[in-house]
C-alpha cells in the first residue's frame, strides 16, 4: 500500500478513519541511562529489565557483561535476539560480535558465550532461558517473573513495561 504525500500531509480539517483509531495517550520514551545497572543472576553480569511478557514468559533487557566473563552452559526455551551495543561477545573466536551486530538465536539453542573485553548487550528473550547443571540437567529457569522478582528486589521494578 502506498501513501501518497497528500495522505501524508493531512491537516487538523481534514482526518481520516485511521486517524481517529490512533491510541492515546502516545508511549514515551524511556530514559534508559536513568536506570541503574543491578546485579544479574550470575557473577559478572549486570541488568536493567526494559519491559516482561506474562504470555511467553519473555523479557528484553540490557546487559552489561565484564571483561573475561564466560556464562555457565544455558538453553533458551524461547528464541532470543541480540544488539551487541559495546563490546564484544562470542562463541567462537572466529566470529566475534562487536557493537553495532546483531544476532539471532533459535529457541533450543543450547551455547556458553564469552567475553573478552566486557560488553553491553540489548536482548529480546521470546521465552526463558533455562541453566544447565553439569550433568545437563537443568538448574535453574529465568524467565520473566524471577527477572520481575529480582527487578522488585532490586528497586528498579516501576519503569518496567508489562
Amino acid at each position: 500500500m502506498s501513501i501518497t504525500l497528500r495522505n501524508a500531509r493531512i491537516g487538523q480539517e481534514e482526518k481520516s478513519a485511521a486517524h481517529d483509531r490512533i491510541t492515546l495517550p502516545y508511549p514515551k520514551f524511556q530514559k534508559i541511562d536513568t536506570i541503574p545497572w543491578r546485579p544479574y543472576a550470575m557473577e559478572g553480569v549486570e541488568y536493567k529489565l526494559l519491559s516482561v511478557n506474562s504470555r511467553t514468559g519473555g523479557f528484553t533487557c540490557m546487559l552489561k557483561v565484564l571483561p573475561g566473563v564466560e556464562a555457565p552452559i544455558h538453553q533458551h526455551i524461547g528464541a532470543i535476539e541480540v544488539m551487541v551495543m559495546e563490546g564484544d561477545v562470542y562463541y567462537e573466536e572466529s566470529d566475534i560480535g562487536v557493537a553495532g551486530n546483531y544476532m539471532f538465536e533459535p529457541a533450543g539453542d543450547i551455547h556458553q558465550p564469552r567475553s573478552k573485553n566486557g560488553c553491553v548487550l540489548f536482548c529480546v528473550f521470546d521465552g526463558p532461558i533455562a541453566g544447565l547443571a553439569p550433568d545437563g540437567s537443568i538448574a535453574g529457569i529465568i524467565d520473566y517473573k524471577v527477572m520481575l522478582e529480582m527487578a522488585e528486589r532490586d528497586g528498579v521494578a516501576d519503569g518496567v513495561h508489562r
